[in-house]
C-alpha cells in the first residue's frame, strides 16, 4: 500500500449476531404450524433494526447451488471479446464491463462486473408491453459461447424465487397483512438477477476510495444473495458503524430495498451496504431482486396506514426501478 492511499475508507468491524441474524426457516419451509408467525417477527425485528438478515435451511438444494456457482466463475473467465458478444443494454440484460456501474455519491466508479438477466417468460398481459416498458424484455444469453449459463443458473433462479415467495409472505404476516398479500403484486415478477464479480482491491483502488460496489441501498423489494466465502460485504448498522457480513456457509443474505422502504411507509429500513474486495482471491456473488410485476402499483395506503399518514403516492414497480437505473448505470446515460 503506497503513503498516498487511504485504506481505511473501507475499514469495518467484524459483525455480531445483533447486527446481522441468522433466521432459521426449516419449519417455515415445511409448512408447520405457527412458523410464519415465528419468522415474521424475526424479519420484522432484523427489518426494523437493520435491513439485512442470513437465512438457512432454506431448501435449496446443495448441487443447485454448486452448478450456478461453477458456471457463474466459469463465465466471467471467458475472455472479455466473448462476454462483450452480449453487451447490457438499457433492459438491463447482458455483460456489463468495469466501469459501467457509477452509484449515486460514489467518488468513482466501481470495480464490479455483472451479468444481468430477467424472467424467461412474462404473463400474457406483460407480452404487450414489450418494446413499451423496456423492463420487460428477453434475456440475452451468450448461449453459442457458453451455454452452461443458461442452463446451471436457471434451476437456482427457480428456487429462489420460492424462496422469495416464503420470506414474502413471512414479511405479510410481520406488516399484519393477510400472508399472501404479496402474491397479488407477483403473477409475473421482474425478479432482476445479477451476476456479480469483484476484482482484488489494488493499492491504485484504494487511493482512489474506489469499491467494488459503493456505499448504496437496493432499488427494489427483496435481495436474496448468494456470497463466496471471500467476504467484502459490510452493513452499516443503527450506530452508524460499518460491520463485516461475514460469509456463513448453507445461507443467503437478505436484505429489504428501497421500494419495500417506500411501499412499508418506512416501517422496514433500507440500509446502506458495500462491498470492497481484499480477500486476494476473486470474488463472486449471485444477487436475485426480488421484484413485483412491472406493472403492479406499489401504494403504501393498502397497507393500512390512515389517510395522511402514508408518506408516498401510488407508483408502479417499473416506473421506480427505471428511474433508480438511469442515475446509476452508464447505458442509461
Amino acid at each position: 500500500m503506497s503513503s498516498s492511499s487511504n485504506n481505511s475508507y473501507a475499514d469495518a468491524k467484524t459483525v455480531a449476531l445483533d447486527d446481522i441474524p441468522v433466521i432459521d426457516l426449516a419449519d417455515l419451509v415445511a409448512g408447520k404450524p405457527g412458523a410464519i408467525e415465528t419468522v415474521a417477527q424475526q424479519i420484522v425485528d432484523a427489518s426494523q433494526r437493520i435491513g439485512f438478515f442470513y437465512v438457512k435451511n432454506h431448501g435449496i438444494a446443495q448441487s443447485v447451488i454448486d452448478g450456478a456457482s461453477a458456471a457463474m466463475r466459469d463465465y466471467f473467465a471467458l475472455p472479455t471479446d466473448t462476454k462483450a458478444q452480449t453487451p447490457v443494454n438499457t433492459s438491463q440484460r447482458g455483460w456489463m464491463a468495469t466501469g459501467m456501474a457509477k452509484l449515486e455519491g460514489s467518488k468513482t466508479h466501481d470495480l464490479k462486473e455483472i451479468f444481468f438477466w430477467g424472467p424467461e417468460s412474462w404473463h400474457p398481459r406483460l407480452d404487450a408491453r414489450k418494446g413499451v416498458d423496456s423492463l420487460v424484455a428477453q434475456n440475452q444469453w451468450p448461449d453459442a459461447a457458453f451455454p452452461r449459463l443458461r442452463q446451471d443458473l436457471l434451476p437456482y433462479y427457480d428456487e429462489i424465487q420460492r424462496v422469495g415467495r416464503k420470506l414474502l409472505s413471512a414479511i405479510a404476516v410481520g406488516l399484519k397483512l393477510d400472508s399472501q398479500f404479496f402474491e397479488g403484486k407477483y403473477t409475473s415478477p421482474m425478479a432482476r438477477g445479477q451476476l456479480v464479480y469483484y476484482p482484488v482491491s489494488t493499492a491504485k483502488d484504494e487511493s482512489e476510495e474506489r469499491f467494488g460496489s459503493a456505499p448504496h441501498t437496493d432499488f427494489g423489494v427483496l435481495t436474496l444473495l448468494l456470497q463466496d466465502m471471500n467476504g467484502g460485504l459490510q452493513v452499516r448498522n443503527r450506530a452508524g458503524e460499518w460491520v463485516a457480513a461475514t460469509p456463513i456457509p448453507g445461507t443467503l443474505v437478505c436484505n429489504i430495498g428501497d421500494l419495500l422502504n417506500r411501499w412499508s411507509n418506512e416501517t422496514l429500513s433500507s440500509n446502506l451496504h458495500r462491498v470492497i474486495n481484499r480477500s486476494g482471491n476473486e470474488r463472486h456473488s449471485i444477487a436475485i431482486f426480488f421484484d413485483p410485476d412491472p406493472d403492479a402499483v406499489v401504494d403504501p395506503a393498502e397497507l393500512g396506514f390512515p389517510e395522511g399518514v402514508d408518506k408516498y403516492p401510488p407508483i408502479t414497480a417499473s416506473d421506480y426501478i427505471h428511474g433508480k437505473n438511469r442515475k446509476n448505470f452508464s447505458q442509461y446515460k
